[in-house]
């Protein structure tokens, strides 16, 4: 009975301290600023339930995952449309899920990234009845919290620039395979997106008419993801089988009705 409670006190214990780290890993860097202005309104109307919202984060971790990726994205949520309700609070309707280290899968509202790069991915040809497969998939998760007692899994993200060689960079994201690990990627999305069999990398075998995996190590890195389930928000940017979605072209672009600044004034007002 004494080892039972001194494991469960451990286990406390742990899990505190991995909750801290957690904190301190999502705390915000100073400084950042979007490098294309986005309108959020233009965002909302141009996203679709199902649709894929990719984010340029600023946090610790942010840091780390965009490291080890060599991309700009380093998080992901599903946007849900008008599925869930208006808060009883009379607050913004969360139209967004998706899982933070820390918190587990929660909605959230889309204002909440307005400062914040974005891409959206679109899943394409995908039929109404999946699209609401993917999107109960999604909620009913909501609430799901993560174990995050694994503090040697928290820890790596302390590193934001390992010295390792490429190729060993996703696998730094395996490096214990734990909760802390399925709380920080994007598997949740990619297993509601496999629940209806809704591909996201390219086939490992060569078909005709197919997109397929063509070099040693392109094949080996899909079976490496695809066995830990562990995939990164820029699979989804990178994938054959997602339309990449511009609001700013969503509704019409015409560059003849820009207003361009004179090369001479542009310079004057960069030096005042």
């Amino acid at each position: 009975m004494g080892l039972e409670k001194m494991s469960k006190r451990t286990g406390r214990l742990l899990d505190q301290l991995g909750r801290f780290l957690a904190r301190r890993l999502q705390k915000e860097s100073s400084g950042y600023q979007p490098y294309t202005p986005s309108d959020p309104d233009v965002l909302h109307r141009s996203l679709a339930p199902g649709d894929i919202l990719l984010v340029e984060g600023n946090t610790h971790l942010s840091a780390a995952v965009k490291y080890l990726t060599q991309s700009t994205w380093s998080h992901a949520a599903l946007f849900v449309g008008d599925a869930l309700p208006v808060p009883e609070d009379g607050g913004e309707r969360p139209r967004l899920i998706e899982v933070n280290l820390g918190e587990g899968c929660v909605a959230v509202p889309l204002s909440k990234y307005r400062t914040y790069n974005t891409r959206i991915c679109r899943p394409s040809g995908l039929t109404p009845e999946d699209r609401a497969a993917i999107i109960a998939f999604m909620i009913e998760r909501i609430g799901l919290k993560y174990d995050m007692r694994n503090i040697f899994d928290l820890m790596r993200y302390f590193l934001p620039q390992p010295p390792v060689p490429v190729r060993w960079r996703r696998r730094m994201l395996a490096l214990g395979s734990g909760d802390p690990t399925r709380a920080i990627c994007s598997s949740l999305i990619a297993q509601a997106l496999q629940s209806v069999r809704y591909p996201i990398l390219p086939r490992i075998k060569e078909r005709p008419g197919h997109a397929s995996a063509q070099s040693t190590y392109s094949r080996q890195e899909i079976l490496l993801i695809r066995h830990h389930s562990l995939y990164t928000p820029r699979d989804f940017d990178l994938s054959p089988y997602f339309q990449i979605v511009k609001p700013t072209l969503n509704f019409g672009f015409d560059y003849k009705a820009l207003h361009w600044e004179e090369a001479g004034n542009a310079i004057e007002a960069e030096a005042g």
